[in-house]
Protein backbone atom coordinates (compact mmCIF):
# COMPACT_ATOMS: atom_id res chain seq x y z
CA UNK A 1 0.00 0.00 0.00
CA UNK A 2 2.87 2.36 0.83
CA UNK A 3 4.41 1.65 -2.59
CA UNK A 4 1.13 2.59 -4.35
CA UNK A 5 0.93 5.81 -2.32
CA UNK A 6 4.44 6.74 -3.36
CA UNK A 7 3.67 5.98 -7.00
CA UNK A 8 0.61 8.24 -6.83
CA UNK A 9 2.61 11.03 -5.20
CA UNK A 10 5.24 10.72 -7.91
CA UNK A 11 2.55 10.88 -10.65
CA UNK A 12 3.69 7.50 -11.91
CA UNK A 13 0.65 5.33 -11.23
CA UNK A 14 -1.42 6.36 -14.27
CA UNK A 15 1.46 5.86 -16.77
CA UNK A 16 2.24 2.52 -15.09
CA UNK A 17 -1.38 1.39 -15.44
CA UNK A 18 -1.48 2.46 -19.10
CA UNK A 19 1.74 0.61 -19.93
CA UNK A 20 0.46 -2.43 -18.02
CA UNK A 21 -2.75 -2.32 -20.06
CA UNK A 22 -0.83 -2.21 -23.35
CA UNK A 23 1.48 -5.00 -22.21
CA UNK A 24 -1.46 -7.13 -21.07
CA UNK A 25 -3.12 -6.59 -24.44
CA UNK A 26 0.01 -7.89 -26.17
CA UNK A 27 0.29 -10.90 -23.85
CA UNK A 28 -3.35 -11.84 -24.47
CA UNK A 29 -2.71 -11.64 -28.22
CA UNK A 30 0.26 -13.99 -27.81
CA UNK A 31 -1.75 -16.59 -25.92
CA UNK A 32 -4.71 -16.32 -28.27
CA UNK A 33 -2.29 -16.86 -31.17
CA UNK A 34 -0.88 -19.96 -29.44
CA UNK A 35 -4.43 -21.24 -28.89
CA UNK A 36 -5.43 -20.75 -32.55
CA UNK A 37 -2.20 -21.86 -34.27
CA UNK A 38 -0.53 -24.17 -31.75
CA UNK A 39 2.70 -22.25 -32.30
CA UNK A 40 4.50 -20.45 -29.41
CA UNK A 41 6.37 -18.37 -31.99
CA UNK A 42 6.04 -14.98 -30.27
CA UNK A 43 6.14 -16.01 -26.63
CA UNK A 44 9.69 -14.58 -26.41
CA UNK A 45 8.14 -11.12 -26.57
CA UNK A 46 6.91 -11.54 -23.00
CA UNK A 47 10.50 -12.05 -21.81
CA UNK A 48 11.63 -9.05 -23.87
CA UNK A 49 8.95 -6.93 -22.21
CA UNK A 50 10.12 -8.04 -18.77
CA UNK A 51 13.66 -6.95 -19.65
CA UNK A 52 12.27 -3.65 -20.96
CA UNK A 53 10.70 -3.05 -17.55
CA UNK A 54 13.97 -3.34 -15.61
CA UNK A 55 15.26 0.20 -16.32
CA UNK A 56 11.79 1.57 -15.51
CA UNK A 57 11.81 -0.23 -12.16
CA UNK A 58 15.30 1.10 -11.38
CA UNK A 59 14.46 4.70 -12.24
CA UNK A 60 11.11 4.49 -10.46
CA UNK A 61 12.82 3.38 -7.26
CA UNK A 62 15.12 6.41 -7.51
CA UNK A 63 12.10 8.69 -7.89
CA UNK A 64 9.85 7.33 -5.16
CA UNK A 65 12.70 6.86 -2.68
CA UNK A 66 14.69 10.13 -2.82
CA UNK A 67 17.10 8.87 -0.13
CA UNK A 68 18.56 6.48 -2.70
CA UNK A 69 19.62 9.44 -4.84
CA UNK A 70 21.57 10.99 -1.97
CA UNK A 71 23.94 8.03 -1.63
CA UNK A 72 26.56 8.23 -4.38
CA UNK A 73 27.41 4.52 -4.25
CA UNK A 74 23.75 3.51 -4.66
CA UNK A 75 23.18 6.11 -7.37
CA UNK A 76 26.22 4.85 -9.31
CA UNK A 77 25.08 1.24 -9.00
CA UNK A 78 21.57 2.09 -10.19
CA UNK A 79 22.99 4.25 -12.98
CA UNK A 80 25.25 1.48 -14.30
CA UNK A 81 22.48 -1.11 -14.19
CA UNK A 82 20.14 1.35 -15.88
CA UNK A 83 22.64 1.96 -18.70
CA UNK A 84 23.05 -1.78 -19.23
CA UNK A 85 19.31 -2.44 -19.49
CA UNK A 86 17.84 0.68 -21.10
CA UNK A 87 18.48 -0.59 -24.68
CA UNK A 88 16.08 -3.46 -23.90
CA UNK A 89 13.21 -0.97 -23.67
CA UNK A 90 13.65 0.06 -27.31
CA UNK A 91 14.96 -3.28 -28.60
CA UNK A 92 11.45 -4.73 -28.98
CA UNK A 93 10.88 -2.38 -31.91
CA UNK A 94 13.33 -4.51 -33.91
CA UNK A 95 11.20 -7.58 -33.25
CA UNK A 96 9.17 -6.31 -36.20
CA UNK A 97 11.89 -8.15 -38.17
CA UNK A 98 9.97 -11.32 -37.27
CA UNK A 99 6.94 -10.12 -39.20
CA UNK A 100 6.49 -12.12 -42.40
CA UNK A 101 3.80 -13.63 -44.57
CA UNK A 102 4.84 -17.24 -43.86
CA UNK A 103 3.52 -17.32 -40.28
CA UNK A 104 0.45 -19.33 -39.34
CA UNK A 105 -1.48 -16.24 -38.23
CA UNK A 106 -2.60 -13.34 -40.46
CA UNK A 107 0.18 -10.81 -40.95
CA UNK A 108 -2.06 -7.96 -39.72
CA UNK A 109 -2.60 -9.85 -36.45
CA UNK A 110 1.15 -10.34 -35.93
CA UNK A 111 1.77 -6.68 -36.74
CA UNK A 112 -0.63 -5.56 -34.00
CA UNK A 113 0.82 -8.16 -31.61
CA UNK A 114 4.45 -7.13 -32.09
CA UNK A 115 3.71 -3.42 -32.16
CA UNK A 116 1.78 -3.60 -28.88
CA UNK A 117 4.91 -4.97 -27.20
CA UNK A 118 7.14 -2.48 -29.00
CA UNK A 119 4.96 0.44 -27.94
CA UNK A 120 4.89 -0.73 -24.33
CA UNK A 121 8.70 -0.97 -24.46
CA UNK A 122 9.07 2.52 -25.92
CA UNK A 123 6.79 3.98 -23.26
CA UNK A 124 8.76 2.18 -20.53
CA UNK A 125 12.00 3.52 -21.98
CA UNK A 126 10.85 7.11 -22.30
CA UNK A 127 9.18 7.10 -18.89
CA UNK A 128 12.44 5.83 -17.41
CA UNK A 129 14.46 8.41 -19.35
CA UNK A 130 12.23 11.14 -17.95
CA UNK A 131 12.96 9.85 -14.44
CA UNK A 132 16.69 9.95 -15.10
CA UNK A 133 16.31 13.50 -16.37
CA UNK A 134 15.04 14.46 -12.91
CA UNK A 135 17.90 12.58 -11.24
CA UNK A 136 20.45 14.31 -13.47
CA UNK A 137 18.89 17.73 -12.86
CA UNK A 138 19.83 17.45 -9.18
CA UNK A 139 23.53 17.19 -9.98
CA UNK A 140 24.15 18.59 -13.48
CA UNK A 141 23.60 21.95 -15.16
CA UNK A 142 20.17 21.93 -16.82
CA UNK A 143 21.63 23.23 -20.09
CA UNK A 144 23.71 20.05 -20.45
CA UNK A 145 20.89 17.60 -19.81
CA UNK A 146 19.24 17.65 -23.30
CA UNK A 147 22.60 16.72 -24.84
CA UNK A 148 23.11 13.95 -22.30
CA UNK A 149 19.64 12.54 -22.95
CA UNK A 150 20.22 12.57 -26.70
CA UNK A 151 23.55 10.84 -26.18
CA UNK A 152 21.89 8.18 -24.03
CA UNK A 153 19.44 7.45 -26.84
CA UNK A 154 22.32 6.99 -29.29
CA UNK A 155 24.01 4.69 -26.76
CA UNK A 156 20.73 2.75 -26.57
CA UNK A 157 20.73 2.49 -30.36
CA UNK A 158 24.24 1.01 -30.25
CA UNK A 159 23.05 -1.43 -27.57
CA UNK A 160 20.14 -2.41 -29.81
CA UNK A 161 22.61 -3.23 -32.58
CA UNK A 162 24.72 -5.35 -30.22
CA UNK A 163 21.63 -7.27 -29.15
CA UNK A 164 19.92 -7.69 -32.50
CA UNK A 165 22.85 -8.50 -34.78
CA UNK A 166 25.66 -9.68 -32.48
CA UNK A 167 23.23 -11.37 -30.06
CA UNK A 168 24.74 -9.88 -26.92
CA UNK A 169 22.62 -9.53 -23.79
CA UNK A 170 22.87 -7.01 -20.94
CA UNK A 171 24.15 -9.63 -18.49
CA UNK A 172 27.01 -10.67 -20.81
CA UNK A 173 29.01 -7.81 -19.30
CA UNK A 174 29.24 -10.14 -16.27
CA UNK A 175 29.62 -13.63 -17.75
CA UNK A 176 31.48 -12.76 -20.99
CA UNK A 177 32.95 -9.29 -20.52
CA UNK A 178 36.12 -9.86 -22.56
CA UNK A 179 34.28 -11.04 -25.69
CA UNK A 180 31.69 -8.27 -25.45
CA UNK A 181 34.29 -5.55 -24.95
CA UNK A 182 36.33 -6.94 -27.86
CA UNK A 183 33.36 -6.59 -30.24
CA UNK A 184 32.71 -3.04 -29.01
CA UNK A 185 36.40 -2.07 -29.21
CA UNK A 186 36.69 -3.49 -32.73
CA UNK A 187 33.84 -1.31 -33.98
CA UNK A 188 35.26 1.85 -32.47
CA UNK A 189 38.81 1.20 -33.63
CA UNK A 190 37.79 0.23 -37.18
CA UNK A 191 34.50 2.01 -37.87
CA UNK A 192 34.87 1.86 -41.65
CA UNK A 193 34.97 -1.95 -41.49
CA UNK A 194 31.53 -1.98 -39.86
CA UNK A 195 29.26 0.34 -41.86
CA UNK A 196 26.16 -1.63 -40.81
CA UNK A 197 26.95 -1.06 -37.15
CA UNK A 198 27.17 2.69 -37.46
CA UNK A 199 24.46 3.01 -40.09
CA UNK A 200 21.92 1.33 -37.83
CA UNK A 201 23.20 3.03 -34.68
CA UNK A 202 23.02 6.53 -36.15
CA UNK A 203 19.66 6.12 -37.88
CA UNK A 204 18.08 4.34 -34.91
CA UNK A 205 19.51 6.99 -32.57
CA UNK A 206 18.03 9.74 -34.73
CA UNK A 207 14.65 7.99 -34.80
CA UNK A 208 14.60 7.54 -31.01
CA UNK A 209 15.54 11.18 -30.54
CA UNK A 210 12.81 12.33 -32.91
CA UNK A 211 10.19 10.29 -31.03
CA UNK A 212 11.49 11.42 -27.62
CA UNK A 213 11.58 15.12 -28.45
CA UNK A 214 8.19 14.87 -30.17
CA UNK A 215 6.76 13.53 -26.91
CA UNK A 216 8.39 16.36 -24.99
CA UNK A 217 7.22 19.13 -27.32
CA UNK A 218 3.61 17.93 -27.52
CA UNK A 219 3.50 17.33 -23.77
CA UNK A 220 4.78 20.83 -23.01
CA UNK A 221 2.25 22.37 -25.40
CA UNK A 222 -0.61 20.46 -23.76
CA UNK A 223 0.48 21.66 -20.32
CA UNK A 224 0.72 25.23 -21.55
CA UNK A 225 -2.82 25.02 -22.98
CA UNK A 226 -4.14 23.41 -19.82
CA UNK A 227 -2.82 26.12 -17.51
CA UNK A 228 -3.77 29.16 -19.63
Amino acid sequence: MKMITKLINADKLKPALLISLIGTFGILLVFFRIYKTGSPHFIFLIWNLILAGIPWILSTLLIIYPKLRKRISVLLLFGILWLLFIPNAFYILTDLFHLNYQNRAPVWYDLILIFSFAWAGILLGFSSLKDMELVLSERINMKCIPFILSGLLFLSAFGIYLGRFLRWNSWNIIDRPADLLFDIKERFENPLDHPGTWGMTILTGIMLNLIWWSFRIFNSKEKAELYK
